[in-house]
């Protein structure tokens, strides 16, 4: 009888937590959804499916930690299809953050009431395992959050910071309305403050959970925001992505986190995580303010699209996202920041927005388009394609989307390719191609990458051990799970 299921051979195996920095020559054997062997030589005959893997490169699957099923279509469709797109990019495993209110499903109330639709919209669907992190909008979600945390297994929470006065997509809007809260409450600093104390006592009460449970930030200043967009909106030298990279000004990001920052000291909550910080005064006040408090265990996300993409270099307006990319030096700065360490992961920040909802009237109005993009099939693809032309090694490449994001987020049992995890890896190619929107699983026609040529593939992928991308083509059914955290797998 084979004791095996799969059996990958003629690879390069790279363990983000083992080995040598850029990979070794090893055999996965795979049975029952986890890797149940990593050895210099499986013999064949121990194996109902032996894989060759033809010298390619061995990952363990990325924790895409930061992406956005159903904010623009519904979540049953972008499950569906943008976990195919996930594949592709080597993703075994999304995060994905929902919230109350207008977008995603368009309704207020308690997280018992509303998180069972999320949970019912999403499952059956996905090509890829995935969960979510949620956003506590107002006084009774920040009284949920032990209940969330045991009944729903959701271990991290989030706050938008301009939320409270700032339009999501460059103008104001009225919170009442657009937050779906009561009209008695607001969305403002004393809420940051409040939901920071109310996730701090929760780890407190629940304390087998509470070395996964963290709070993230969207960090970027309201007030300052809107002043600048007047400012920008009527001065005619400034168009397209670097109007709104200027409308939304770097050091709004760099006060926010400023803010952060003190709020977590002052409320004693250890484990923060800064989000797609985009800007060298970004990072530079992040790593500043975890000098300023080396009791606060910061985390730092940067994405894909801040690292490949400028102003200058995104392929039209589809590039609008928040916040923005940024003039070329910054996206070297941030490069800085990867290659001496101090981000933690990257993340693809994936929200699918169709061309007929993304751009508005007229079309080459930059603050009349929807912010945000897909991306998450060319994680992988895009941060080993220039992140080895910078010098990172696989393995630490492997950190960065696979074992920091799993660690962090209460998923123990994924992120690495080892004895006793999820079997949860992906084959990579090195070899250029050009990158088209066309050749996507999202639904998404377009993409600010498009034309951009990268130097890395993934060809295969496996989730659990069961294979959802073979030689580039999604295949088989469905069989994502929703992951109740903390996962031990």
């Amino acid at each position: 009888m084979k004791l095996l299921e799969t059996l990958i051979k003629n690879v390069t195996v790279v363990r983000p937590d083992a080995g040598s920095p850029d990979g070794d020559r090893l055999d996965i054997g795979i049975a029952g959804g986890k890797v149940v062997r990593v050895e210099a030589v499986i013999p064949a005959d121990e194996a109902q499916t032996v894989v060759d893997g033809r010298g390619r490169i061995a990952y363990p699957g990325a924790v895409d930690a930061h992406q956005h099923w159903g904010i623009y279509n519904s979540l049953a469709e972008d499950t569906a299809t943008e976990s195919r797109a996930s594949a592709q990019g080597g993703v075994t495993t999304g995060l994905t953050y929902m919230r109350t209110g207008q977008y995603y499903l368009n309704r207020g109330g308690s997280y018992a009431e509303f998180f069972p639709h999320v949970l019912a919209a999403s499952e059956g669907r996905s090509f890829i395992d995935y969960g979510f992190h949620l956003a506590p909008m107002m006084k009774e979600h920040i009284d949920e959050i032990p209940s969330i945390i045991e009944n729903f297994g959701v271990t991290s929470f989030k706050i938008f910071m301009f939320y409270g006065s700032h339009g999501l997509h460059g103008r104001s809007s009225d919170q009442s309305s657009f937050l779906m809260i009561p009209p008695n409450e607001r969305y403002d600093l004393a809420h940051f403050e409040f939901v920071m104390r109310g996730v701090q006592a929760a780890r407190e009460k629940l304390t087998e959970a509470a070395p996964h449970v963290s709070l993230s930030l969207h960090c970027e200043t309201a007030e300052i925001m809107t002043a600048y967009t007047k400012l920008v909106e009527q001065d005619a030298s400034l168009q397209g992505l670097a109007a709104y990279s200027a409308s939304r000004p770097p050091h709004s990001e760099g006060l926010a986190v400023t803010i952060a920052a003190f709020l977590a000291d002052e409320t004693g909550l250890p484990n923060i995580n800064l989000l797609h910080l985009s800007s060298r005064k970004a990072l530079r006040a992040a790593m500043l303010m975890a000098r300023t408090f080396p009791h606060v265990d910061f985390r730092r996300e940067v994405t894909l699209g801040h690292l490949l993409a400028s102003v200058d270099s995104a392929q039209g307006l589809g590039g609008k996202v928040n916040p923005p990319l940024r003039p070329q030096e910054d996206v070297e700065a941030l490069w800085e920041y990867v290659l001496d360490g101090s981000v933690d992961w990257v993340v693809s920040d994936h929200a699918c927005c169709k061309d007929e909802t993304k751009f508005g009237d007229p079309r080459d109005d930059i603050f009349a388009a929807k912010s945000g993009f897909g991306g998450a099939e060319y994680l992988l693809p895009g941060l080993v394609s220039e992140g080895r032309k910078r010098g990172l090694s696989h393995q630490r490449i492997a950190q960065l989307v696979a074992w920091n994001p799993a660690r962090r987020y209460g998923l123990p049992g994924k992120g690495t390719i080892g004895v006793g995890f999820d079997a949860d890896l992906c084959l990579v190619e090195n070899t250029t191609w050009t990158v088209h929107a066309a050749d996507s699983e999202s639904t998404q026609e377009y993409t600010p990458f498009e034309g951009f040529e990268l130097g890395a593939r993934v060809t295969d992928t496996w989730v659990r051990g069961q294979r959802v991308l073979d030689a580039g083509n999604i295949v088989g059914t469905p069989s994502g799970r929703y992951v109740h955290r903390p996962y031990q797998g």
